[in-house]
């Protein structure tokens, strides 16, 4: 079963994220971004979307790749990725609007894809991160932190990026004793995604 992701007809391939305000969302574009570019490309861009948020309230990242230098900035519509670290996202947020027919949605949900009962438009992906991220000790005040264990989803249903870049995109933001918690979060994502391709 092929899993790879290519980039668009303009060579650009697009990712949006979908988590909570302390979720990590933003931290997670930026860490991919940083690995994408470990792994070869050369326009590599992340940024947020900025409004009335608070902890616990829908946010929206992107990241952007390209094999060429980027200049794009502008909000992302069409994603060839979404990436949901709150699969109640999947409803109250619209988080699959504007994906790309055979486009990877990848889901933080202790579901099975098949179980989701989505539209088959798209290729899925999931994986319990907040389970794995809970057992490697990503709570902060009370919030499971999970996109860092994500990535490793990412990295496993796309190959994207690898194991190796996103451990040294991690090692590269967080502390050596986080980074080391982290990145577990992120390999043991990867082992146990599930995959459903169209």
């Amino acid at each position: 079963m092929s899993t790879s992701t290519s980039c668009n007809a303009k060579g650009i391939l697009e990712v949006r994220w979908h988590g909570r305000g302390g979720q990590g969302a933003i931290s997670s574009a930026q860490i991919l971004a940083h690995a994408a570019h470990l792994a070869g490309f050369q326009g590599v861009t992340s940024a947020p979307t900025f409004g009335a948020e608070r902890r616990g309230a829908p946010v929206t990242a992107s990241t952007r790749l390209s094999r060429e230098p980027l200049r794009i900035f502008s909000q992302i519509e069409t994603p060839d990725i979404v990436i949901v670290l709150d699969d109640s996202l999947l409803e109250c947020a619209d988080a699959t609007n504007g994906l790309k027919k055979d486009g990877w949605l990848l889901i933080n949900s202790h579901r099975s894809p098949a179980a989701l009962g989505l539209n088959g438009r798209y290729r899925i992906a999931t994986a319990d991160a907040t389970q794995v991220a809970r057992e490697c000790g990503l709570v902060v005040a009370g919030s499971v932190i999970v996109n860092t264990a994500m990535l490793g989803t990412l990295a496993r249903a796309t190959e994207l990026v690898s194991l190796e870049h996103i451990e040294e995109a991690i090692r590269h933001k967080f502390p050596a004793k986080l980074a080391e918690r982290n990145f577990a979060a992120a390999r043991i994502t990867f082992e146990s995604t599930l995959l459903q391709e169209k």
